[in-house]
């Protein structure tokens, strides 16, 4: 059967359809991880370790998935992560996905790097999106961009510290994404030949295509060089614990600490002021060879205990595994990939239609889990046979 007659049901069907779609290096840049991407792998494998224990014969009448993150209701513990760039997926592409999170009653984050600012996204939706941020060099550009995202209503402040320099992505340099020579040149227009609807629908209807949180900041901000040389020259490899501190004064809302995989440094975290970690490896993007999310996620959700929020982000491919997270500790879940492959194939239609696959999983297993609620979700609820980290 031709896969353009298979209706997108699972992250799989979606990646599948974005691959078609999208410029092999758009393509890549979503797909792809550091090194030989054994971090990528590990982080959706290790779900498959964690068996749910099915509970019967008990009262499931009005199970539900609802919750607080970072005390913003939500219909499930998930929220849509921060990705760069979503906005050369779909046109405009932040906008569309921040639509379809709000119709699902879950949170939407802008990436530092994403094409649509904050304002365009805020001003698209009636609840504020969350805003992530890197540790800049520049600590008065830091404050400038942290006051345009309040003046834009946002009042959820997701901070990555896990890349002080960017992780050995090769697939980047492999389809020429990166390079500049006459062989990377001709190898990405060959790529956009192949892909005439993306090159209509986002290369020209989607325009402009800047950096729009960066804009002024970026010379040349649609030239994807221009962003390498941008992250190299203004990422933070100096940054420490006391900057963090520093940070909390900045900001007077909530703040969620996203990068984290050992428990000191989760307790640090939490010791600055953070109201919320996220245990994350950057998707595998980073350093290649480290611990998978759901390794690493039972350990620092007691460690951390009831004194901030701990979400888990990395290898989360359907509902089942928003459950074992939950039951393992975690609050919520982030999402990346998943929504980013929907809105490649389907925009804002088929993010809509993966949250509510998520949503109807997520239902499902509460109810044959025997529970009513996701805070009845308990470690006791899954058999966990990996290797804790």
């Amino acid at each position: 059967m031709s896969l353009l007659n298979v209706v997108p049901v699972t992250v799989e069907d979606y990646r599948r359809r974005a691959r078609l779609r999208l410029p092999g290096f758009l393509f890549d840049y979503a797909d792809g991880g550091a090194n030989r991407e054994e971090t990528l792998a590990a982080n959706s494998n290790d779900f498959l370790k964690i068996k749910l224990r099915q509970q019967v014969m008990r009262d499931v009448s009005g199970a539900s998935a609802a919750t607080t993150l970072l005390g913003q209701n939500a219909n499930m513990p998930l929220a849509l992560a921060p990705v760069g760039l979503a906005g050369m997926y779909a046109r405009r592409g932040e906008v569309q996905a921040a639509r379809a999170a709000q119709a699902h009653g879950v949170p939407f984050s802008v990436s530092t790097n994403s094409i649509c600012s904050m304002s365009e996204v805020n001003e698209a939706v009636a609840t504020p999106a969350w805003f992530q941020l890197y540790m800049l060099r520049d600590r008065g550009y830091v404050q400038e961009i942290l006051q345009n995202a309040w003046d834009a209503g946002t009042r959820t402040l997701i901070f990555t510290i896990d890349l002080p320099i960017p992780g050995l992505r090769l697939r980047d340099y492999q389809n020429g994404m990166l390079g500049t020579g006459l062989q990377s040149k001709v190898s990405k227009l060959l790529q956009l030949a192949s892909s005439p609807v993306w090159a209509y629908d986002v290369g020209i209807k989607g325009k402009p295509h800047l950096l729009g949180n960066l804009a002024g900041r970026v010379p040349d901000a649609k030239d994807l060089n221009s962003y390498k040389s941008f992250v190299e020259s203004q990422f933070d490899p100096a940054a420490t614990w006391e900057d963090i501190r520093w940070l909390r004064d900045q900001w007077r809302s909530q703040l969620l600490i996203k990068g984290v995989l050992e428990v000191d440094d989760a307790l640090a975290a939490v010791d600055c002021g953070a109201e919320g970690v996220v245990v994350s490896n950057h998707g595998g993007r980073q350093l290649d060879g480290v611990a998978s999310t759901i390794s690493k996620l039972p350990g620092i959700a007691q460690a951390v205990d009831d004194r901030a929020e701990v979400f888990l982000d990395g290898g989360v491919r359907n509902g089942i595994d928003v459950v074992r997270a939950v039951a393992l500790g975690a609050r919520g879940v982030l999402i990346g990939r998943p929504w980013l492959f929907a809105l490649a194939a389907q925009g804002e239609q088929g993010v809509s239609a993966l949250l509510q696959v998520f949503a109807n999983e997520i239902a499902v297993a509460l109810t044959l889990a025997g529970v009513k609620s996701v805070h009845e979700l308990t470690p006791e609820m899954v058999e966990n046979t990996l290797s804790i980290a």
